[in-house]
């Protein structure tokens, strides 16, 4: 059990403006982590150990990209009892992101809205981060997400997700393929059909190539939108398929807002995450399963804020489940609860 109980901090972290508070957080974990003061968040991890995509996986809760975009605090955020981390989304130069303020709390409907667009500090840097970690060492399974620099034209964008995977691929349990962002531009574009197809033929290709040289094969996940109907999603599926993709990441945030209609900041632009994406990402869970069939690798996440929720994603098909924002207004207490909802 960690040392300080979330509820003491949460006040004064949502005191603080949301971006702000991230930073802070992440700041303080990136000095504190691998130290003894690492036991004031630290929580055993629970044991559930399942096969999925050829990886074991300790458990089935993990923590979803974006929340450590730069791989800054991977064994801190590990020491939490996460299974896995996907850290990300990293681009292939440096880039700040959007115009600030970026990052809105809808406290009242546990939800964030964020705008950031990819703010990270680069390829070098974050492989940098990603080798001074130690949580693969302990068992954890470790995912690296991808995406392309806003100033790449979309025409162009294969040529920098080909670059990212060139660098983290030794670095990697398994590699996600982020074309789900609605704070980039153009960047939802590749979830088309020929769009898709001609990138993950081009991902497949060299990807055959790095695990020549590597000596193992790294499964590829793509991660994709909750704004789609269902014969986009059937499309999708059949494109995965078609290109030998080993999983899919359903979702990333939603640009609807009819959940939150009325309350502060929901006007803003952006991507909505946490308790009003739930139903929404559920139902792509649940298309996916049926069009990809029951052994295809799925991980759920989006609106996961209780251990009931984690369970309604595993209900509706997914095999693995993220947290991000549940994370942020629930505190690391919800890892554990969830991996023991989830535990069989």
């Amino acid at each position: 059990m960690a040392l300080v109980p979330y509820a003491l901090t949460r006040p004064f972290l949502f005191g603080l403006d949301a971006e702000h508070a991230h930073e802070l957080t992440l700041g303080s974990i990136a000095k504190l982590q691998n130290t003894p003061l690492q036991c004031l968040w630290q929580q055993p991890r629970v044991a559930d150990p399942v096969t999925v995509a050829g990886l074991q996986f300790p458990n089935r809760i993990g923590l979803a990209a974006g929340l450590d975009k730069n791989g800054r605090c991977i064994d801190g955020l590990g020491a939490m009892g996460f299974g896995f981390i996907e850290v990300g989304t990293v681009t292939p130069l440096p880039q700040p992101g959007n115009p600030k303020p970026r990052v809105f709390r809808l406290p009242e409907a546990d939800a964030l809205i964020n705008r950031l667009g990819f703010n990270n500090d680069g390829l070098d840097a974050f492989l940098a981060n990603v080798r001074r970690a130690h949580f693969r060492q302990g068992g954890g399974i470790l995912g690296l997400n991808i995406g392309k620099n806003a100033a790449t034209p979309i025409e162009r964008a294969a040529d920098d997700y080909l670059l990212c995977l060139e660098g983290v691929y030794e670095h990697a349990d398994y590699v996600t393929v982020n074309i789900s962002s609605p704070n980039t531009q153009n960047l939802r574009s590749l979830q088309g059909d020929a769009a898709l197809d001609a990138l993950l033929g081009k991902l497949q290709e060299r990807r055959q190539r790095l695990s020549a040289r590597h000596r193992r094969a790294v499964p590829l996940f793509v991660k994709i939108a909750p704004d789609l109907d269902e014969a986009q999603v059937g499309l999708i599926a059949a494109t995965l398929t078609r290109n030998a993709i080993d999983g899919v990441i359903a979702t990333n945030t939603t640009l609807a807002r009819e959940a939150v209609v009325g309350l502060a900041h929901a006007g803003e632009t952006g991507g909505l995450s946490g308790r009003p994406l739930a139903a929404a990402s559920n139902r792509v869970v649940r298309q996916l399963r049926s069009a990809l069939g029951a052994t295809y690798p799925i991980i759920g996440v989006g609106g996961v804020m209780s251990a009931a929720d984690a369970r309604a994603k595993r209900e509706a098909g997914a095999d693995l489940v993220q947290i991000y924002t549940g994370l942020i207004f629930q505190g690391p207490e919800l890892v554990a609860q969830a991996a023991r909802a989830l535990r069989v």
